[in-house]
């Protein structure tokens, strides 16, 4: 399966393995948002769907093989660039929002993601509580002794989604603010009923300072 591919110069990344593969019914949908194979509660539909944004925001295109009982390969092309290589410069900390002590609980379920926004946060001014887990997150916000002036969960978690989780934190903390956050963007979320179309929302992969902005505008109301 070919997916907006166009000739010309690329470089190419491959995954593959040797599991059980999938039939062509299952191809045609790969890379449709909320899609998935596994059970309800093991997985949220979202991850090839981000891939696929991704990899055609940078001009890219995806290449799918796969045979049922032998395996799937993915080949991602992005186009070649030439040219210097750019320094990235360390953003300027005058231009950050900086938090005043505020207490964000923080809920993802991608370590990694959990990681570094957790680092991000700190490092402005803010007091973090973070867990990958929702029924967690309600126990944290249940026991936590100050206030918690944010909540800030992915949109699709695997025990229940960041919307019903943000309504039962409420319940428990009837001034707290919520942003939300999801590697697809804020309209699909809105056109599939998962969030209504007014709500503080950021999209991953996300900047500090995109962070940090998005943070301070929840928790000022803006």
């Amino acid at each position: 399966m070919h997916v907006g591919f166009i000739p010309g110069e690329y470089v190419m990344l491959a995954v593959s393995d040797d599991g059980c593969g999938m039939n062509q019914e299952t191809q045609s949908h790969l890379f449709e948002p909320f899609f998935t194979t596994k059970g309800v509660g093991e997985g949220t539909g979202l991850g090839l769907a981000t891939v696929f944004g991704i990899v055609k925001q940078n001009n890219g295109a995806i290449d799918v093989y796969s045979e049922v009982g032998k395996g799937t390969i993915f080949k991602i092309y992005i186009p070649r660039h030439e040219g210097s290589a750019v320094t990235e410069t360390t953003p300027d900390p005058l231009r950050i929002p900086r938090g005043h002590g505020e207490t964000v609980l923080l809920v993802e379920d991608d370590l990694s993601i959990l990681t570094m926004a957790k680092g991000m946060l700190e490092r402005v001014g803010y007091t973090v509580l973070h867990t990958g887990d929702t029924n967690q997150a309600l126990d944290l916000a249940k026991v936590y002794d100050g206030r918690i002036h944010l909540l800030m969960t992915d949109v699709v978690m695997p025990q229940m989604s960041g919307k019903d989780l943000a309504v039962q934190i409420r319940a428990l903390n009837p001034g707290i603010k919520v942003l939300f956050m999801s590697g697809y963007t804020a309209n699909v979320i809105a056109h599939r009923g998962i969030l209504d179309e007014e709500v503080h929302f950021i999209q991953k992969p996300f900047s500090m300072k995109d962070l940090t902005v998005k943070v301070r505008e929840a928790l000022d109301g803006k």
